[in-house]
């Protein structure tokens, strides 16, 4: 296993263009992480770490804004506007004709909906701005400004979240993997010593028992994820020989049972925090009815609440039907089969392939989005066996964190093969 691991890394530093990639991604990855410790002006600072201790939904967001929000940085709104704008106009594309023609139109039409949620994100960034500083301020950690300094926050807030989505371009152009993805695990790498430490903090020293418990749960989770992630469906398909050669030839296309990968979770988290934000929004209204109101919102998604947990279960399995929809295109595969003379044996060619792969896709899909979804709400119900109030920040976190190194791991071995291959026709 040692020796296997070796050799993969050994075959990565060989490799000139792979080399130059993760040359880039460090690059890009320093200079996020240099512009996340740039502060807002006009910030208390005892005030705003003394709200973050004692509010897990503020934590939450910490951890996956990567600490630029505790420390209230440029960067504090993260990449929160840009996958708001990805749902908006994913689930726009079921609903207007002209966006659901681009998003079969290949490489193109992806790159025209990708301009659009840029465009998207401009507005969102601007009013999630203004969003949070009304939080602040009804918090008392940030005082009332005057309009051009409040114009000023807005507009650096806004642009720090515009930078953050062109490094992350940067990477997913130039780099290894997502970068969207790549970002949002580094900011959750960079935290989860920091989480880790408050958690084993708050756990007596003699209880070695919720010491054990809290260990035990971490690898439980890390190993399902790696086993989930890795999972597959072999659908056998035959090809029919050519060039005068009788019979047939075999292969099989592989189906993974999570084909989302860790985009439902960073979606679903997205989403389940808004009713939270939107009730410390109206806590500071004044009116005793709005108050009351939002007091209800708030308790009832705490990250610790029934309702909190049973609302991102259902985000998360319902957007892993949804993305999984948007990667994997039945009817496109169908097609090509048919083009290069494959069939599913048994299974006639055209219609009756495509019906065959989404009853597949369905079935298997099931299986990957109930597994996402528990795997994601699993870690707050040990929080008041273990007495750790911010373990589902941690679950949460290394789903994400596990989900993408598997990712880039795929990546980079898919490229390794492609560099083999490429020497092989030559």
């Amino acid at each position: 296993m040692l020796a296997s691991i070796i050799d993969f890394f050994v075959k990565l530093i060989k490799s000139k263009d792979i080399r130059k990639k993760v040359v880039i991604t460090a690059l890009v990855l320093v200079v996020y992480r240099m512009v996340a410790h740039i502060p807002a002006s006009g910030i208390n600072r005892e005030s705003l770490s003394l709200l973050f201790s004692s509010s897990p939904l503020l934590s939450l967001l910490d951890v996956f804004s990567g600490g630029t929000l505790a420390n209230f940085s440029i960067l504090a709104l993260g990449l929160t506007p840009y996958i708001n704008a990805s749902i908006i106009m994913q689930l726009l594309t079921y609903v207007i004709p002209k966006f659901e023609e681009l998003s079969k139109e290949g490489e193109y039409g992806q790159e025209k909906i990708n301009q659009y949620t840029r465009f998207l994100t401009v507005p969102l960034s601007l009013m999630q701005a203004f969003g949070m500083y009304s939080i602040l301020k009804s918090q008392g950690v940030i005082p009332g400004l005057e309009p051009i300094g409040l114009v000023s926050l807005i507009l650096t807030m806004s642009a720090g979240s515009m930078l953050s989505i062109w490094l992350g371009e940067l990477i997913t152009e130039y780099g290894v993997g997502n970068g969207v993805s790549f970002l949002i695990f580094a900011g959750i790498v960079s935290r989860l010593p920091v989480t880790f430490g408050q958690s084993v903090a708050l756990v007596q020293a003699t209880d070695i028992l919720k010491i054990g418990v809290f260990l035990v749960l971490a690898v439980v989770i890390v190993g399902l994820i790696v086993f989930m992630n890795e999972a597959t469906r072999q659908i056998p398909i035959n090809y029919a020989r050519r060039a005068g050669r009788m019979g047939l030839a075999s292969s099989y296309l592989p189906l993974r049972l999570n084909q989302a990968g860790v985009i439902p979770i960073i979606f679903a988290v997205s989403l389940v925090l808004l009713p939270s934000l939107i009730g410390q929004f109206l806590s500071a209204s004044g009116n005793p009815r709005i108050v009351q109101f939002a007091s209800e919102i708030t308790n009832a998604f705490n990250p610790r609440s029934v309702t909190y947990n049973l609302v991102y279960f259902f985000l998360v399995f319902g957007f892993t039907y949804f993305y999984t929809s948007v990667v994997f295109n039945p009817e496109k595969i169908a097609e090509n089969l048919q083009k290069n003379g494959g069939f599913i044996p048994g299974i006639r060619p055209g219609k009756q392939t495509v019906d065959y792969l989404n009853s597949v896709l369905n079935r298997i899909t099931l299986i990957g989005a109930a597994f996402l979804g528990l795997v994601a709400i699993l870690p707050s119900f040990f929080q008041n066996f273990i007495g750790i109030a911010n373990l589902a920040v941690g679950g949460t976190g290394i789903l994400i964190v596990v989900s993408v190194v598997l990712e880039i791991t795929r990546d980079l071995e898919s490229q390794l093969v492609m560099k083999r291959y490429d020497a092989f026709l030559r």
